[in-house]
């Protein structure tokens, strides 16, 4: 997501939010961008890893759609606490641990 007031010609780190916690981009926090905008942050996927993946925590939510990839989806799902409208799927989840993980320089790792 941008920040409010985002000049669309001139975008900044500063303006890309993390649509779960809404933590602005900085070089030291890895982002993921999804569909339209949507950015999850490292520390979300952490959160999410660790509540979908590790955890098989379903939050008993059908038919939300996901944030990441738009697509309303059935499987479970991490929702963030602080802002309820945002979902990321199990699939988007595990997309954004590889890449993450593929990425040296993030220095992310995938729970356990």
């Amino acid at each position: 997501m941008r920040r409010e007031g985002t000049d669309p010609n001139n975008v900044q780190m500063a303006d890309v939010l993390c649509d779960f916690c809404h933590r602005s981009w900085t070089d030291d926090l890895p982002l993921i961008e999804g569909h339209h905008g949507s950015c999850v942050c490292g520390f979300c996927v952490t959160a999410a890893y660790r509540s979908v993946s590790l955890d098989e925590k379903d939050d008993g939510i059908a038919g939300y759609t996901c944030t990441m990839c738009l697509e309303q989806r059935s499987d479970p799902c991490y929702r963030s606490a602080d802002h309820p409208d945002a979902f990321i799927c199990r699939r988007c989840i595990k997309l954004a641990a590889t890449a993450l993980e593929k990425d040296d320089a993030s220095g992310w790792r995938r729970p356990m």
